[in-house]
């Protein structure tokens, strides 16, 4: 436990001498000023921020990990922390949990101002937090191979837009009921269960699915870490 807390504490260190918190309370700022200058009805930001939010939560962790472990390659302390006590899943929960952390205080902000408190905070938080893990978690998994930002800014951009498809369902553009078998349709749908009703089935299933999502995207991290950190299989 103590390694654990240590381990967490550097990686906040880490966060703000290189400006991540700065960079969210920006964003936040300025997301805010921006659509606020729109004047949209309470209506039309329940149909928005879920959109908004999922990507903001996309940028605050999947690339915000991927940015930090490739700047630990660059300076060679993921090599020593490979032959430190500290395990592989405290090295990733400590970067998912205070990533996933800095996501939902951001999207709460930026919510909250332009919205005020008339929505489920539960289901808003739960889904930011479950989204917010398994993004993490995929944007390790799309960095582990990599060591500069020029070799992996391509794949991650692939990568994330194709987490991003079911918003084309979303705003009704493509409809189909096998987005309900992508991951980020999980999520998406918590989020919007905190602006409108939606049925109990989908509530589980968002909770569910999403985490069953999270499980494989963790064990599948856990085999990135020893093939390319470790053993450095393919690194680019």
């Amino acid at each position: 436990m103590t390694r654990l807390i240590s381990t967490t504490q550097w990686d906040v260190r880490l966060q703000f001498r290189n400006g991540f918190y700065y960079a969210s309370a920006f964003v936040a700022v300025v997301s805010i000023i921006f659509l606020a200058q729109f004047k949209f009805s309470q209506e039309t930001l329940a149909l928005l921020l879920p959109a908004i939010i999922l990507q903001n939560v996309l940028i605050n962790t999947f690339y915000f990990i991927a940015g930090l472990v490739l700047l630990e390659k660059g300076e060679g302390t993921l090599e020593a922390i490979v032959v430190s006590p500290l395990r592989r899943w405290e090295y990733l929960f400590s970067k998912v949990v205070t990533l996933t952390l800095l996501s939902i205080l951001e999207s709460l902000a930026i919510t909250i101002f332009l919205y005020g408190f008339g929505l489920n905070l539960l289901f808003m938080i739960i889904g930011m937090g479950l989204l917010g893990i398994f993004f993490a978690l995929a944007g390790f998994i799309a960095v582990a191979r990599y060591d500069s930002i020029n070799t992996f800014l391509l794949p991650s951009v692939l990568m994330t837009t194709a987490l991003s498809i079911p918003l084309l369902d979303y705003f009704g553009i493509w409809q189909s009921k096998l987005m309900y078998l992508h991951p980020i349709q999980a999520p998406l749908l918590l989020m919007k269960a905190a602006f409108h009703p939606v049925m109990v089935w989908q509530i589980g299933y968002g909770v569910v699915y999403i985490i069953l999502w999270i499980g494989l995207a963790y064990s599948w991290s856990q085999r990135a870490f020893y093939r390319f950190v470790i053993l450095k299989e393919g690194v680019r």
